[in-house]
């Protein structure tokens, strides 16, 4: 049986942009992945589950972004643009390359999603003055569109 991974993309929201840290542990075979991502956010504002995926040395991965931070101070990574990964075919979704930058750049696209599809989660996201003026200029699109034009 595949090991199943719990991610936690931990959010920061600044008037210069986005910024994200990591975070990832072994669910246990009873566990609750959901509970499992809390834990790790501490008191989230905000966590949802974004997506999953199939890394050969690790298992099964499930994503959750979680804002804010629980501790701001600990080294992070800027995100400069939300880029999306490509698989190589159209019979092949699995990303050519896949970074954790593409992985935050997803799990933020998903939040705009839900900011104007989910009226009890849109709010909560919005309720935060940095977070609504970052995901002003993100298309609310289901997650992993293209933006056209």
């Amino acid at each position: 049986m595949r090991e199943v991974i719990v991610e936690l993309i931990l959010l920061r929201a600044a008037p210069e942009g986005w910024s994200f840290r990591r975070q990832a542990a072994p669910l246990d075979r009873e566990g609750d992945p959901s509970e499992l991502a809390r834990s790790l956010a501490g008191e989230p504002l905000l966590l949802h589950s974004t997506s999953w995926r199939h890394e050969p040395d690790e298992g099964i991965v499930l994503t959750y972004a979680a804002y804010p931070d629980p501790d701001p101070d600990a080294r992070a990574d800027e995100l400069d643009e939300l880029e999306v990964a490509f698989g190589a075919a159209p019979d092949d979704p699995r990303p050519v390359e896949l970074t954790a930058a593409h992985v935050a750049a997803h799990a933020i696209r998903h939040l705009a999603f839900l900011v104007a599809s989910d009226p009890v989660t849109g709010a909560a996201i919005v309720a935060d003055p940095a977070v609504a003026a970052l995901l002003g200029g993100v298309r609310a699109e289901a997650a992993g569109l293209i933006p056209s034009g």
